[in-house]
């Protein structure tokens, strides 16, 4: 059996680990922590973006690590800090001290666990790498489906402080000991070739990585489409996430009912993320990400109209596509336009990005509730950004041409 599938099921595992720094679990103790510590929904958001778009800024730096020391060994130091990360958000006593602790979650977690799990399965396949990273990232999903409903229950248990050292523990615990015993950066690394396709004979050298350099990415027009398209679709889901239960709620559901559209989510999600997968690696990648615009846009608009259980369904179904959609495309298209060897530092840039709009998501929603009283008008107004770049991509994205192995 190839390899690289141990590799897989390791950053799958990895993958469902980033849970304590994403936005679908920290969303979950606005309230609490709004009500203890005497802040506003704006001021928590705030926190919340600010925090997320100071780590970003760090995430360059991380790709050059990557590339430097291998997306294994990051993965090894990366865990136990996503864990500390979450023990250290226990403690916090005001505004200041809570944006820190949450950039350190948005930077470990959402930003650097995320990258080196796209990373390392990237390496390990080429010719199947959309199907391998639509299985990778079935460890979202599963986040989605467990770490909410698991998050509220130890809220209610043992208070906010010490759901999150529990949480932290539990992501030590659960993910440390397999990197540490399975992983390994690159197939060339053991002798091995993407895609399990040839082992290396005896005293035979590997070719060396293909790919482009971050300048040359950078003079190209598809970096900058494929970056503004991923951006408005980070900024849109990260909306969603945190303000998911908020926005049905105040269409009169239940708070367990609006929870549990979390489940139906995520379900969604990992039922759709290998076929997600399968399709990038057949049809052309401009109209799959053409595609996931139009899903992205449907999202908006599917909450918007959530007055029932029936639409809330509906519209968890349709979110349910729009990640299986956003979190497969972020690992395959960096690859798949700009090649592996240098990944680690175009990822990184283009991850900074990405989380950059991923730090001011949270925000028209919550001036929207603070100051119109509603989400629904600027959930229809957010809806007309990825209509107007799936035009974009429709007409000016060009078909991807890395370079071949030296």
């Amino acid at each position: 059996m190839f390899y690289g599938w141990t590799i897989l099921a390791v950053a799958a595992l990895a993958m469902f680990g980033t849970g304590p720094g994403q936005s679908h679990l920290i969303g979950l103790f606005f309230d609490p922590m709004q009500a203890e510590l005497g802040l506003s929904r704006t001021q928590i958001s705030t926190a919340y973006g600010s925090a997320t778009l100071i780590a970003a800024l760090l995430l360059p730096r991380m790709g050059r690590l990557i590339d430097k020391f291998g997306p294994a060994r990051m993965i090894w130091l990366i865990i136990p800090g996503v864990g500390l990360a979450a023990i250290v958000t226990s403690l916090a006593t005001g505004w200041i001290f809570l944006a820190i602790a949450f950039g350190a979650l948005r930077f470990l977690g959402q930003g650097s666990l995320m990258m080196n799990c796209a990373n390392i399965t990237s390496q390990w396949f080429d010719r199947k790498r959309g199907f391998a990273l639509g299985i990778m990232a079935l460890g979202f999903p599963i986040s989605i489906a467990i770490h909410p409903p698991l998050t509220q229950w130890l809220i209610a248990e043992l208070g906010w402080r010490d759901a999150w050292i529990a949480l932290g523990l539990i992501t030590i615990l659960a993910l440390l000991p397999p990197a540490l015993l399975f992983l390994h950066s690159r197939p060339e690394d053991v002798g091995l070739k993407p895609d399990g396709d040839k082992i290396l004979a005896a005293g035979e050298a590997s070719k060396s990585l293909a790919g482009f350099t971050k300048d040359e990415a950078l003079k190209m027009r598809a970096f900058y489409i494929l970056v503004a398209g991923m951006f408005c679709m980070s900024l849109l889901m990260t909306a969603l996430h945190v303000e998911f239960t908020g926005i049905l709620k105040s269409h009169g559901l239940e708070p367990g009912t609006a929870a549990s559209m979390f489940t139906v989510t995520g379900i969604t999600a990992a039922l759709m993320m290998p076929v997600i997968g399968r399709l990038l690696d057949t049809v052309p990648t401009k109209w799959m990400f053409f595609l996931g615009l139009l899903v992205q846009s449907a999202s908006l608009i599917s909450v918007s109209l959530a007055t029932n259980t029936a639409s809330a369904v509906i519209f968890g179904v349709i979110f349910g596509v729009n990640n299986a959609i956003t979190m497969t495309y972020v690992g395959y298209l960096w690859p798949r336009y700009f090649g592996r060897r240098h990944l680690g530092e175009i990822q990184g840039t283009g991850q900074m990005i990405l989380v950059v709009g991923a730090s001011i998501g949270p925000l028209p929603l919550a001036w929207a509730i603070d100051n119109w009283g509603n989400y629904d008008d600027m959930l229809r107004l957010l809806a007309l950004a990825p209509l107007a770049m799936a035009t974009i991509v429709a007409f000016l994205l060009p078909a991807p041409n890395p370079p071949s192995s030296d």
